[in-house]
């Protein structure tokens, strides 16, 4: 069937390793919104992570979407409707947030343009070695504002769509099933990059909300060409009609792919595109 969607995961995905839309992948994109193809942005990132990308690739003209926080969110970037939301229930964000205080993770909470975290100073982290300022990284590349509260539960007093951890790469990794075990039942986890461990509701993925929101439009997972390269992008891109891993994409990810590209930094995206549209 015609490809009428292109679903795109941003980190790792629809930018380079300098967090750059290439101008080939960028022209490939224009084309195929052109051709009245409806653009996609995918993300764990909140919808305000979002905008900067979506007005670079004009999708407010074109009609686009933006999948925010691992599909808990879906808003149409023209009009700013809310097509899909499942944010969390109160009692388990908070019995969630008591549980993370047994582990050395940092979470925080994005509402609006706001990144809500209990100490701002508490922010270092290691990944691969390197100490990286968590909280710094996150607000600049979500263009977030930082908000100090003296207790995270005082941002829980109403649904909230994610509860984002924080922590060393190899402390995430021994420890993220721990945090995770007594909330199987209960809420989705998963990794978006090796020191990010996030919880949504229960069912939520990138699948679950483009199987939500895109009916309304008119549109099958038969007809939506999806990229990605992380865990969660795996089940969009197995629920997708034309599933894409990047080349530099985790090998639970290319397992469920159709096809795999190059990488990021290889104008995957655009590589892809040429064949699938012809």
């Amino acid at each position: 069937m015609a490809i009428k969607a292109i679903a795109l995961d941003i980190d790792g995905t629809l930018t380079n390793d300098e967090k750059v839309v290439t101008p080939r992948t960028k022209e490939a994109l224009f084309a195929a919104q052109r051709a009245g193809i409806r653009v996609i942005l995918a993300s764990g990132r909140p919808v305000q992570g979002l905008r900067a990308l979506a007005r670079e690739l004009e999708l407010d003209r074109y009609h686009g979407l933006l999948v925010a926080f691992n599909g808990a969110h879906v808003v149409d970037a023209e009009t700013d409707e809310v097509l899909f939301d499942q944010p969390m229930a109160v009692e388990d964000m908070r019995a969630l947030l008591d549980h993370l205080r047994d582990f050395d993770v940092i979470p925080w909470v994005t509402e609006g343009e706001h990144l809500y975290v209990e100490d701002a100073y508490r922010c270092e982290i290691l990944h691969k070695g390197r100490p990286i300022n968590i909280v710094k990284y996150e607000r600049d590349a979500c263009d977030l504002k930082i908000c100090e509260v003296r207790d995270l539960a005082e941002v829980l007093d109403h649904p909230q769509d994610k509860i984002l951890t924080a922590g060393t790469d190899t402390y995430l990794a021994t420890h993220w099933e721990e945090m995770y075990a007594p909330f199987r039942d209960r809420l989705s986890g998963m990794f978006t990059a090796d020191f990010y461990f996030e919880f949504m509701a229960p069912g939520i993925n990138k699948a679950h909300a483009l199987a939500g929101a895109l009916p309304k439009l008119g549109i099958d997972a038969t007809e939506v060409a999806a990229f990605g390269d992380g865990q969660n992008d795996a089940a969009m891109i197995a629920w997708a009609g034309t599933g894409v891993a990047m080349a530099n994409a985790i090998d639970e990810t290319k397992a469920v792919a159709d096809m795999v590209t190059a990488s990021n930094n290889e104008d995957g995206i655009a590589l892809a595109l040429e064949k699938i549209l012809g």
